[in-house]
């Protein structure tokens, strides 16, 4: 059934029920296929409304704040995976109570917390608690620095040099994080870098996370690959895997609906501003940077077809996104539909100059929508002191 966005409020961001179950049903077959476990990346989506449809699918998430920690507790009842390139002394016990898994960034902070992590274990015997080490296999074919791990000077993982040949005593696994939205071809370059330079630690650990990035949903990624390479190394090793997608959880099941507020001519340029921000709803389009899709709108400028740069509501000089052309010219109050908006973009969003955040909705299965949250001065006043 057609989304009727005209009784939706503007800016609001729509999740799609039936693509949220679409995925997570390609990707629970993933997993049963394969023999691993896929977890949910809370900082590729969070929205805990949501849980419910997530947690029908699969058994686990990852956080890296205890912030996220809490969340998977309370919204999805599962102890979380937890990896943060550094804790936090005054955090660490409620991250232990709260986890199955904590991964270490490096070997310090192992020495620095490894009595803690004993001192608990002996004293909650029944909680069963798994600690491993973040690699970096120094090997990634993600373009942007911003998002690559393995760039030299690295704060992430630890690279073997660094390593003993033995893995210390309460250290089981072994996690590797170095894809960004990347294709199972990439994967298999990844672990053959991975297998030349941590085999002989693979063969001692119990269990292997590979980290997110993996982007199973997209259209043409090739998931016999995947399950085959998954297979591959959990029976070359006898180890358990684990997949931590972020994009691939909610790829394309939802958008950013937003409102044309103003039009205006700048020196030969038409204009459209919006009710929503480039720069505080959506980042990831000026970090990575990419061009958002919009619905009905031409990616690109087309002579002839009234054209727009489409910019945002803050006062910021560089709150603006590319040119798009239109069949019909903009009018004040036309709604702009932002496709795939949902990952990552939602986990971002600042109220930068005072803006409210754009509302959270789901557009469920049964044809209706349902508001979820909808955002004002407290939500900002909160943010400050």
């Amino acid at each position: 059934m057609p989304i009727d966005y005209t009784n939706i409020p503007s800016p609001c961001f729509v999740l799609e029920e039936e693509l949220l179950r679409k995925n997570l049903t390609l990707i629970d077959h993933v997993q049963k296929s394969a023999g691993c476990k896929i977890i949910l990346a809370l900082k590729g989506f969070s929205m805990y409304s949501a849980f419910p449809i997530v947690k029908e699918y699969l058994s686990g998430a990852t956080a890296s704040s205890l912030n996220e920690v809490k969340l998977i507790n309370d919204f999805m009842g599962y102890p979380a995976h937890t990896y943060m390139p550094a804790y936090l002394d005054q955090e660490f016990t409620e991250i232990m109570e709260r986890s199955s898994h904590i991964t270490f960034n490096s070997f310090s902070q192992w020495e620095r917390f490894k009595g803690r992590v004993e001192e608990f274990k002996a004293a909650n015997p029944e909680h069963a608690l798994s600690c491993g080490i973040r690699v970096n296999p120094q090997y990634s074919e993600v373009e942007t620095d911003m998002y690559n791990p393995c760039v030299p000077g690295s704060r992430l993982g630890v690279t073997r040099d660094k390593l003993p040949d033995t893995l210390p005593d309460g250290i089981d696994g072994i996690h590797f994080h170095s894809l960004c939205e990347n294709d199972s071809s990439t994967l298999e370059r990844t672990l053959e870098a991975l297998e030349s330079r941590f085999a002989d630690l693979l063969h001692q650990a119990k269990w292997l996370n590979m980290g997110g990035g993996h982007l199973m949903t997209r259209e043409g990624y090739d998931i016999d690959k995947l399950i085959g390479l998954v297979q591959k190394i959990r029976e070359k090793y006898n180890i358990d895997v684990i997949l931590e997608p972020g994009s691939a959880i909610a790829w394309r099941t939802g958008e950013l609906v937003t409102t044309v507020l103003d039009v205006m001519d700048s020196q030969g340029i038409d204009v459209a501003i919006l009710d929503t921000s480039f720069a505080a709803h959506m980042p990831d389009t000026l970090e990575m940077p990419y061009k958002p899709v919009i619905r009905g709108a031409y990616h690109e400028a087309q002579p002839g077809k009234p054209t727009y740069r489409m910019g945002g509501m803050t006062c910021l000089a560089g709150d603006f996104i590319g040119d798009y052309s239109f069949d019909k010219p903009l009018q004040i109050g036309d709604r702009i539909i932002f496709e795939d908006m949902i990952h990552y973009t939602m986990v971002k969003t600042t109220t930068f100059n005072g803006v409210n955040l754009p509302s959270i909705g789901i557009w469920q299965k049964n044809g209706s929508f349902r508001l979820i949250r909808s955002y004002g001065y407290e939500s900002f006043k909160d943010r400050l002191s």
